[in-house]
């Protein structure tokens, strides 16, 4: 677990370099390249951009599908007046995991591919001059880990992942790397939770910091007018007549805090901040006491050229996206998306299911994919794959506490739930992560066509339910739609018959759909028949009133690894994979933008 994960920033007490751009890349597919130095430099390398992942830059398949060891290096100049700062490295994101070097010197490794890290270097630099960072990263999959796979070897020696999930395994430094120089005495974390009112908040506030120094804290709102202040390693800021954060409709004040000493500020950290609650409370999910109704996708980072790399042009594009069809939510499938992201969305009101890389725990989700049909919690592999999932769960939330638009945490997608070997699994999962989170956001996980409301041994742990449901694509489809109509109303009254009452959000459905194909009458991978099923599960979601949130698969087309069931990628997307809309984003904007926030409530 990292210590701390507050976003980059530059002020007058810390200074933020963002390393982007071209980097010395080379394979070691013998994994020798420690032992040959290469830490202090590459013999022949390529350039290669940072962010991105390195996979569809290369023209020649064994490049493109390369798995094993593969190294950065990047000379970095260094300045003097670093002096008296403590130096840092910040990853965005090494998939999957990384060991970073400085001169030769080896500083740290982490495992996890999707979360940040830091790595002080301020004993390993040289001041004043270029020094040297590398990085070591591999990109293969192991049941041990997330998200979880297998990595064979061919005939010919060559190596090859094979995921236990539904999308490509792109690697590299898809996030931005940052040369920090922060206050030997720093502010490091603070978290934050919320009372609210239409008259009045309250901030319940705690700094975590690395000083014996007075801590002040006070915020501001839009136009820079400070409406409380407060003093004291924890403490609360009341607010009279706020202004909410609200769903679509965002306002967001600025937390900052001091540190003073002698009445010299040491350091400051100042951040945006929405002001919110969220609960859940019978079937109904509430912010600011208010019930909503949740529209949206299950999205991927992914994109052409660049795969998994945070790309700000795209990001912008799928929000407004977002903002044009109407939806107001989505959940970041399958893994923690950049920190750009949830800032984007605290600025527009999109509220984000937040989702760990715990995904392929289910061996007949592998069977799909090449693997084995047994028990995912019957191997020998979960005691190791609990201690980096639960180590995963708490830098997300360490990460994201602190943003308004986080609406949930989701801990799992698509687990095998349906024995008793997952039970102790998840037992522990949830009392290991329950004081996480100071705002006790809603946790919960997806469940997936083999996990029912009959065959599931694990629905008492979440706070709400997500359901992934595929009648009319890869069951009851075609013609045979309607009998998968009939089974889907049939789960569905079973869980309205129950004793539980908790909220359903639909978090996965939908048909894949080749753009501009037309067929009438609709057959498969037609746009009509995208429309036809979502029409159909749109049916559904009326009829029950505990279905609180509907989130088709996928926003936009993305890439997979190949398959006799996929051509070039998944295709259910509502976009292309160019972002442009298929004739269902058109049906989708129609309902969407009909549909109230409140829908429901009454």
């Amino acid at each position: 677990m990292e210590k701390g994960l507050l976003y980059p920033v530059t002020n007058a007490y810390r200074e933020d370099q963002k390393l982007d751009g071209l980097w010395d890349f080379k394979f070691d597919p013998a994994s020798e390249g420690e032992q040959n130095g290469w830490a202090k430099g590459l013999a022949d390398p390529i350039e290669m951009p940072v962010p991105a992942s390195f996979n569809d830059f290369f023209t020649d398949k064994d490049a493109r599908e390369y798995t094993g060891d593969f190294w950065y290096l990047k000379k970095v100049f260094i300045p003097q007046h670093f002096a008296g700062k403590k130096v840092e490295l910040r990853f965005g994101a090494a998939t999957h995991r990384a060991v970073v070097y400085v001169n030769g010197q080896k500083i740290r490794s982490h495992e996890g591919g999707f979360l940040p890290f830091t790595a002080d270097v301020t004993a390993a630099v040289n001041l004043g001059e270029e020094n040297i960072i590398a990085v070591k990263i591999n990109n293969e999959l192991h049941r041990d880990a997330l998200p979880a796979g297998d990595t064979v070897t061919l005939k010919n020696g060559k190596r090859m992942v094979k995921p236990f999930f539904d999308f490509y395994n792109y690697s590299g430094l898809n996030r931005s790397v940052h040369l920090l120089a922060i206050p030997q005495g720093n502010i490091y974390d603070y978290s934050t939770s919320y009372e609210v009112s239409d008259d009045q908040a309250t901030v319940h506030y705690q700094v975590a910091a690395d000083s014996d120094a007075d801590i002040k804290v006070s915020l501001a709102d839009e136009d820079g007018v400070v409406v409380a202040a407060a003093t004291g390693q924890k403490g609360e800021l009341v607010v009279k007549n706020p202004t909410l954060w609200q769903v679509r409709d965002a306002y967001l004040y600025t937390i900052r805090i001091q540190l003073v000493k002698n009445d010299k500020v040491l350091d400051e950290y100042a951040d945006k901040i929405g002001l919110r609650t969220i609960e859940i409370k019978g079937h109904q999910i509430l912010v600011n006491h208010k019930p909503i109704y949740l529209k949206g996708f299950g999205r991927h980072e992914d994109s052409i050229y660049a795969g998994r790399a945070f790309d700000l042009n795209v990001e912008r594009r799928d929000v407004n996206l977002l903002k044009w069809i109407g939806a107001n939510s989505f959940r970041s499938s399958h893994y923690p998306y950049d920190e750009q992201v949830y800032k984007l969305a605290d600025r527009e009101g999109i509220l984000i299911t937040d989702e760990v890389p715990a995904v392929g725990f289910k061996m007949a989700a592998a069977s799909f994919l090449g693997g084995l049909d047994q028990s995912f919690f019957d191997g020998d592999w979960i005691d190791e794959l609990y201690k980096k999932h639960i180590d995963q769960v708490k830098d997300m939330i360490k990460r994201d506490k602190n943003h308004p638009s986080v609406l949930a945490w989701s801990l799992c997608n698509e687990p095998d739930t349906s024995t008793e070997s997952a039970v102790p699994y998840f037992t522990k999962l949830f009392n290991d992560s329950a004081d996480l989170d100071p705002q006790k956001r809603p946790r919960t996980f997806t469940l997936n066509e083999d996990d029912t409301f009959e065959t599931s041994k694990c629905l008492k742990f979440p706070d709400f339910y997500l359901l992934n449901r595929y009648p009319g694509w890869y069951h009851k489809w075609g013609y045979e739609i309607s009998d998968g109509e009939a089974g889907l109303r049939a789960e569905l009254d079973e869980w309205q018959n129950s004793d539980i009452d908790k909220p359903i959000v639909f978090s996965e459905y939908g048909a894949d759909t080749e753009p501009g194909l037309h067929k009438l009458p609709s057959i498969m991978w037609s746009e009509e028949y995208q429309i036809e099923l979502l029409e159909m599960f749109n049916r559904v979601f009326d009829d029950y009133d505990f279905i609180r949130g509907e989130q088709p698969w996928n926003l936009a087309d993305f890439q997979t690894v190949e398959g006799n069931m996929r051509v070039n990628g998944n295709k259910k997307g509502i976009f292309t994979r160019d972002r442009q809309p298929k004739a269902a984003a058109f049906y989708l904007r129609k309902r969407w933008n009909s549909l109230p926030l409140d829908y429901k409530a009454n």
